[in-house]
């Protein structure tokens, strides 16, 4: 047994002094443009960034923390991507398997009589026997390496997956959270302008049946009122709507969401950071990194089927017509090695190889597509913020010109200089003016939202104040792995 145990040593030593060969291409991250500052910005790029910020400390309101708190722990979508990454975890241990050798056992029990051709005495015979085996791929070419690397590299990007989906989750819910804040304002708006319009309405019912009004001014008093007052329920259907999708987005039944105190502030300053740094810090960014760097490793894969694979196998155990005597006499053994490769596929390995590379093509223009995206949504994103200061301040001013207008108009009509007629119009433009402002505020701190999710916000907070459980903790720092692939 000596001298085959010495030629498997010699295939084990073979193959460990090819072990640092490992064929296909190394990764080598693609160069993407990035420009110096993002476009719409004017002020110097700085390194500081909204991004860096946790995301309790950009959403300043504790109703709101709360919600989101317990949409990252309860939310059926962040559950739904930790199942992912468990699962491409696990998929992760069935390929690293593959570097070491598979062991098996057999038993078995047979009672019979053999052929007379061959025994004569036709006499019943029983076996036992028991034996354990192993084999074993010596991984000449770097096959089973380039599988594992494609398989944590999948690993990786589903993490990166989960990553975005809450940071995702997040944002949703805050944006839900700020239009439904803003639906309560345009009722109490719409219930303010219906009680002015009620006491209109009321006023020249009275001086009608007195004779001091016509009816014309009764009448547009009237649809006046129902105009404004037919928003009141439009209103409340949409408070009903965003209600409903924030527990939908926090796991649970439709209930009324809680809500008191005055709304968060907008942020005075939201500094975007350097562009370059968009690339560690964007979830889909580096999902798509971690992609192509599997479809790399993939094509590795595929070169390694031209080469012949050598595998190591062996028996060791026991034959024997008594159990007793299974593991005492008779024992059988055998050692070897076999060699086996392709000759004629009919093409399939170069056409299996070819699609590889096609895959690795198209992970290559998806990685420049999403950071080109990343890029643009930033842009959009600075840009909202920075026109909508501009858009608040000219409709705030637009508000306080109306709300004197009604006051001018009202001591008018009180004076005899004017009729009701020009208390009306001044009202019923006030109302549309009131609501867009309104609107325009919420869409300042939506804004700062979608600002915070291009940027990839929380990619490395450190945990301060009342940091959250569970799910919570993937948006907390883990920086990836610039260079998984090491042949």
């Amino acid at each position: 047994m000596a001298r085959p145990a010495r030629r498997a040593a010699a295939l084990g030593a073979l193959s460990l002094a090819l072990a640092g060969c490992a064929v296909g291409p190394s990764y080598k991250r693609p160069l993407v443009p990035v420009p110096e500052r993002f476009y719409g910005d004017e002020r110097e790029a700085q390194a500081r960034s909204l991004a860096d910020a946790p995301w309790w400390d950009v959403f300043d309101d504790p109703i709101l923390k709360a919600l989101i708190d317990e949409a990252l722990r309860n939310g059926f979508d962040a559950r739904r991507a930790a199942a992912r990454v468990e699962e491409a975890r696990a998929r992760f241990g069935i390929a690293r398997s593959q570097f070491y050798p598979a062991v098996d056992y057999e038993g078995t029990w047979q009672r019979g009589r053999a052929n007379r051709f061959f025994d004569p005495t036709g006499a019943t015979q029983t076996t036992w026997t028991a034996d354990v085996g192993f084999s074993w791929e010596l991984d000449l070419w770097g096959r089973i390496r380039r599988l594992n690397e494609s398989a944590r590299a999948q690993y990786l990007a589903t993490e990166e997956g989960r990553r975005g989906v809450l940071l995702s989750l997040v944002s949703d819910v805050a944006v839900a959270y700020m239009e439904l804040r803003e639906l309560d304002e345009e009722r109490e708006i719409a219930t303010r302008t219906t009680a002015a319009f009620q006491d209109t309405y009321d006023l020249f019912s009275r001086r009608l049946e007195g004779g001091a009004a016509s009816a014309l001014e009764t009448s547009r008093a009237e649809a006046s009122l129902g105009q404004v007052a037919a928003e009141i329920p439009e209103i409340e259907r949409a408070i009903v709507a965003r209600e409903n999708q924030i527990n939908f987005l926090l796991g649970r039944n439709p209930q009324p969401i809680a809500r008191e105190g005055p709304l968060m502030a907008v942020p005075p300053d939201v500094p975007p950071g350097l562009p370059s740094t968009l690339l560690e810090r964007r979830p889909d960014i580096r999902q798509a990194e971690q992609l192509l760097i599997a479809a790399n490793a993939n094509v590795g894969v595929a070169k390694a089927d031209f080469f012949p694979r050598l595998s190591l196998t062996g028996l060791f155990g026991g034959v024997s017509p008594d159990l007793g005597d299974l593991f005492s006499h008779n024992k059988v053994w055998n050692i070897g090695a076999g060699l086996a490769g392709p000759i004629f596929q009919g093409g399939r390995i170069k056409r299996n190889y070819e699609a590889v590379r096609a895959q690795w093509e198209q992970a290559t223009i998806q990685y420049e597509s999403a950071t080109a995206n990343a890029f643009g949504e930033v842009s959009r994103a600075l840009v909202d913020r920075t026109k909508l200061v501009e858009t608040e301040r000219q409709r705030a001013r637009t508000v306080a010109a109306y709300q004197e207008a009604v006051r001018l108009a009202s001591l008018r009509y009180t004076s005899g200089l004017s009729a009701y007629f020009e208390v009306l119009e001044a009202q019923q433009q006030l109302f549309p003016a009131e609501i867009g402002l309104a609107q325009t505020r919420r869409d300042q701190l939506v804004a700062v939202v979608n600002l915070y999710r291009a940027l990839g916000g929380g990619w490395q907070a450190e945990e301060k104040a009342q940091p959250p459980q569970s799910n919570s903790s993937s948006l907390q720092s883990r920086r990836p792995p610039s260079e998984v692939q090491k042949p």
